[in-house]
Parts: structure tokens; sequence; C-alpha cells
């Protein structure tokens, strides 16, 4: 799924914390090039003040999105009207919608019936109708590499947002079984695509892991191993459940 996409890049600055920009930059640099990068909001309110400095630094455009009235989210319209405009324009090839509000739930849902790839970004609070709606969601938290607890004995350690449950294991399998040949193996790169279509928020990073091969790799679940390539550049890797 990952191409060097043209990104458009469209942030909540009512409901992302500014703290986490410079992550979330490196994270959809990963997928394309974003060559439209905006962030809304009621820049004359104090709340929104953190967000200045880091505007200039990664180049990001605000857009003032005055709050006409007490209890409407302005900012949302706002959004969600340029993000229309942009897709009649064809400029771009995939969305980046950075928000933990379920209310661009709709907005993902169109813009991928137009054939765009929409990536969400958002906290770990988010609604499962916007997850859902996004080819691929992304959680913040694990774009912060200072994200760390104490241990029992006092030691820190990288904190794993979700454990690998039963439930995850038996998805895991599954995608296995749905990608694999007559002999039971599936190549890992088809098995992840399956994943990502079944539940667009898993992230192996979500469990402590780096990469998907490493995740498998820590399961009894599961056989690997590595095949050459035809020209020998590059190895690939097999899964099959036990």
């Amino acid at each position: 799924m990952i191409k060097d996409f043209k990104i458009a890049v469209l942030i909540d600055g009512d409901n992302i914390p500014s703290k986490y920009i410079k992550e979330m930059m490196e994270e959809i640099a990963k997928y394309g090039t974003p060559t439209i990068k905006r962030i809304y909001g009621d820049w004359t309110k104090p709340h929104l003040a953190k967000w200045k400095n880091v505007l200039l630094e990664n180049a990001i455009s605000p857009v003032q999105q005055y709050s006409y009235t007490t209890g409407k989210n302005a900012t949302d319209s706002a959004m969600i009207i340029d993000a229309m405009d942009i897709l009649y324009s064809n400029k771009v090839d995939a969305f980046c919608l950075a928000s933990s509000d379920s209310d661009f739930t709709k907005l993902a849902t169109r813009l991928r019936e137009a054939g765009l790839q929409v990536f969400g970004i958002g906290e770990k609070k988010t609604p499962d109708p916007f997850i859902v709606a996004c080819d691929k969601f992304i959680y913040l938290e694990i774009l912060n590499p200072n994200t760390e607890k104490p241990d029992s004995d006092g030691k820190t350690k990288k904190a794993n947002l979700y454990n690998i449950t039963p439930k995850v294991i038996r998805m895991l399998q599954n995608s296995v079984s749905d990608a694999a040949d007559e002999d039971g193996w599936a190549f890992l790169g088809d098995v992840g695509s399956l994943i990502l279509k079944k539940q667009p928020n898993f992230d192996a990073r979500n469990f402590g892991f780096e990469k998907l091969t490493p995740l498998f790799k820590s399961l009894d679940a599961f056989e690997m191993e590595q095949r050459d390539q035809s020209n020998g550049r590059f190895k690939l890797i097999y899964v099959k459940n036990k």
C-alpha cells in the first residue's frame, strides 16, 4: 500500500496536541510527500498559542476559523469544505486527516469513495467509526519515543498501549490463513496489507514492536522462514500458522 503519494495533510488544531507535530510529520513522510499542509482553528484563542512556533518550523499554513456560536465547532466545517475543494482539484493522491474527532468519519468515507487513500492520525481516544473509515489509522501516542513508564523495580520501559490478546492472535491467524497458499505459507507483506483492511488501527508499534516481522516472531502460534528473491537482492519473509 505504501508508495510515494502526494498527500494533503489537514490538521484539526482544536483536537491535536502540538507536542506531537514533529513525530507526526515524520510518520506522514513514510507514505509520501505532504504537498498541502494546513491546520485549522480560531487563532485568537489562547489555547492554540503553542502551535505558532511549530507551524513555522514545519511549513504548515494556519487557516483562521472564528467560532461563530458557542457549542458549535466551525473548525470541522472549514476543514471539510477545504478537503472537498482539494479533492476536486485533483492535485493529491491521498489525505491525512489529523484529528481524534468522529465528525470526520463521513469525510474519510467520501474521500475513499473517490478512490483516494486516507490516513488518519489521532489519540487513542478516537472513536471507532472514524478509525474504520480510514485505510490506515495511527495513534499519536506510539509516535512519541519518550512514552515510558516505571516498571515494578523502578526501571523504565517502553509502554505498550495494548496487550497481545487471544483475540488479536486469532485475527493474525485468520489473516495468515486467508493469504496462504496451498501449503499454508503466506507472504508477510500480503498478510500485513490484509490486516490493515480488517483493522485500520493495527500497528506493530501498538504492542512495542517496530515492525510486523518481530511481532510475529515473538508469538509461538506461527512459523517463519526467509526465502531468496529470484534476483537474490532481498529475502522475503513468509509466515505459517502452527
